[in-house]
């Protein structure tokens, strides 16, 4: 009886494996890389794998046909679509893929890589290669360029092109495209914007076949990318995708140490503007056309002082129950911490009252309108029923000032004297998406936060709030901020005020 040899087993197992498993097929192929020490990798060759093979359903059960997968820069997304491409080609070899990049070089360096690793020889009699997973999948001699080649039997298998090249005469089962965007010049150019998407709508997915799969494989830069432009499509609801941002708040780690370092990391968030390093590496995109608060201050440490919040509790559906705590503090306004729910009141309720406590709250004021009277009523109950403290001085008052008006007289001091935590991108991610991208013209759905923010703004224009009776203050008794003509004073936003 023959004996095998226990490696050559071996061997044979992993080829097998690597053939019907996309993440076993880069692991084979460039182990050094695709190591088990870098999750989001695997994360990203199962969801591409799920997507071919039409596993990833919809609500309704049928599977998606088009994915965005949205990384940072540096993090082997552009390397995983390549492995994707030849392991697809085993799977199937009358595969058609079209590929696009933002330039032909970067293009036709797609292709080559692809086609190199189809066509790699070994180094090794124990290397395993291509051939030896899929032998039947050959590059055609005389049919292999930079640009296109085909495989043994085929007429094309796989052309790329840069945005705004040819891709005339050629139908795809797949198309893709990697990257469109080279750098923040192109990102904030209209111009270039418009030319992605309609070299994209008018003529890429014209070569498209029946039943095509469409993969956007791109670092995010702001709304009117050509993802942000999808996912405000009628077409959304079609794409499936996949965001791994560089960053987790929750557990205070990065997606992958290995690839991208904490000091690192650091470093460049030191050093890139914060909106596009946020778009970049953790997906927070924005417009930076037209929008009311053009930049941010952040801060380090937070300054000692006394905590001032300010409450909009919407009695409304659709609307946010939103709180901003801040610290005055030499004619700045550091924030301190945020809350936001559309929940139902008895939940918001004892929510904002433990957002109060946690704080350590010192003056907190209420808008009144919608319901919100009783709101701060209950939340001053709360606050003695449950926390046994009457501390937090609470006041409420009728807001009948213009909105807009006042979001956008307050947007001055927002941008110059407001500082935010540095983390807060990460922190709040939903705030500082509405916030960067909150446009003058009034096109955002919804201005709950912008409202509330300025609302805190106003809170420290108040003359008499630096003359506060603190044993009053301390004591949870009722208070009143009034000038002497009777009415709140709001005077304006420079240091030379206060």
């Amino acid at each position: 009886m023959e004996i095998i040899p226990r490696n050559s087993i071996e061997r044979e197992i992993k080829i097998r494996t690597a053939r019907r498993d996309f993440w076993k097929f880069a692991q084979t192929l460039a182990p050094k890389f695709y190591k088990d020490t870098r999750p989001h990798l695997k994360c990203l060759c199962e969801t591409l794998q799920s997507f071919y093979r039409g596993e990833l359903l919809k609500d309704d059960g049928t599977p998606y046909e088009n994915l965005m997968c949205n990384m940072g820069p540096r993090l082997g997304k552009s390397r995983t679509l390549i492995l994707f491409d030849s392991w697809v080609f085993g799977q199937n070899i009358e595969e058609r893929i079209i590929s696009a990049s933002y330039n032909d070089l970067l293009a036709s360096e797609f292709s080559r890589f692809c086609r190199d690793t189809i066509s790699e020889e070994k180094t090794l009699p124990s290397q395993i290669v291509y051939s030896d997973i899929f032998p039947n999948v050959r590059i055609q001699k005389g049919n292999a360029s930079v640009e296109k080649f085909a495989l043994e039997g085929q007429f094309f298998s796989f052309l790329s092109a840069g945005i705004g090249g040819s891709v005339t005469g050629r139908g795809g089962s797949i198309i893709q495209i990697d990257d469109p965007i080279k750098n923040a010049e192109e990102s904030n150019s209209e111009l270039f914007q418009d030319k992605v998407w309609n070299w994209y709508s008018g003529t890429l997915l014209s070569r498209a076949e029946e039943g095509c799969k469409k993969i956007i494989n791109m670092t995010r830069w702001n709304r009117k990318d050509l993802c942000g432009r999808i996912l405000d499509s009628d077409d959304s609801e079609n794409w499936y995708v996949l965001t791994m941002p560089a960053y987790d708040e929750e557990t205070d780690s990065l997606l992958c140490e290995e690839l991208l370092s904490r000091k690192r990391y650091e470093r460049l968030r030191a050093t890139m503007d914060s909106l596009i390093f946020q778009a970049n590496y953790n997906g927070n995109v924005i417009n930076a056309e037209g929008r009311l608060y053009p930049s941010f201050k952040t801060y380090k440490i937070l300054p000692k002082g006394e905590t001032i919040s300010y409450t909009d509790s919407a009695d409304c559906g659709s609307n946010f129950c939103t709180t901003f705590a801040g610290i005055p503090f030499q004619g700045e306004l550091f924030i301190k911490d945020f809350y936001a729910s559309k929940k139902a009141m008895e939940i918001t309720e004892p929510e904002t009252a433990k957002f109060l406590y946690d704080n350590e709250v010192n003056w907190a004021k209420f808008e009144s309108n919608n319901g919100g009277k009783g709101f701060s009523r209950n939340i001053e109950r709360i606050l003695w029923e449950k926390f046994k403290t009457k501390k937090v001085s609470i006041s409420w008052f009728h807001q009948s000032a213009n909105k807009e008006a006042r979001i956008l007289t307050a947007s001055s001091y927002v941008c110059n004297h407001v500082y935010w935590p540095e983390n807060w991108a990460n922190r709040w991610p939903e705030l500082f998406q509405h916030l960067t991208g909150y446009q003058r013209d009034k096109k955002s759905k919804y201005d709950d936060f912008e409202d509330c923010l300025t609302g805190l703004v106003e809170m420290i224009g108040i003359k008499k709030y630096y003359n506060i009776d603190h044993n009053v203050l301390n004591s949870g008794q009722q208070t009143s901020f009034w000038t002497s003509d009777n009415s709140e004073s709001y005077f304006g936003y420079s240091n030379d005020k206060f």
